[in-house]
């Protein structure tokens, strides 16, 4: 049975990874609407922190971005239209995961291609390694290598 700080440690680190900037006075009295509204909060980035979703970010903008999803989600618009209405004003760069399109494609396409050049690489250079034979031996070479094992 494990001992109670070890129950506390894995208690505080359970809290710790749910922990979300989301105010009491921002949250939906529709569990079903706030659930919608954390699930688009969780996939649009905050401008101004840029590694952060605005769900866990406690920028003034962040906030005002997560009130705006809200107030859209109240006005009826389904969650593709307020994913749309957030981009058509902040643009794509709100986003944290890039759409798929031909604009993107350098974005995804590029580590792919590293990838691929890297192992290219590799493998043109073990290939030479392999086919490269040593030199022979000259006779000055030879006789030494004879007069250091008669040595031995």
């Amino acid at each position: 049975m494990p001992r109670p700080p070890v129950l506390a440690l894995v208690a505080l680190l359970a809290l710790g990874s749910t922990a979300q900037a989301v105010q009491p006075d921002e949250v939906m009295a529709d569990p079903k609407l706030e659930a919608r509204a954390r699930d688009i909060s969780a996939g649009l980035r905050c401008l101004v922190c840029q590694n952060q979703s605005i769900d866990d970010s406690d920028a003034p903008l962040a906030r005002d971005l997560r009130l705006i999803v809200r107030d859209r989600l109240r006005q009826g618009d389904d969650d593709g239209a307020v994913v749309d209405y957030v981009v058509r004003r902040y643009g794509e760069f709100v986003l944290l995961r890039p759409v798929v399109a031909w604009h993107t494609a350098l974005l995804w396409l590029t580590p792919p291609l590293v990838l691929a050049l890297g192992g290219l690489g590799v493998w043109l250079r073990t290939r030479r390694r392999r086919t490269a034979a040593p030199a022979p031996l000259s006779e000055a070479e030879e006789a030494a290598l004879a007069d250091l094992v008669k040595r031995h």
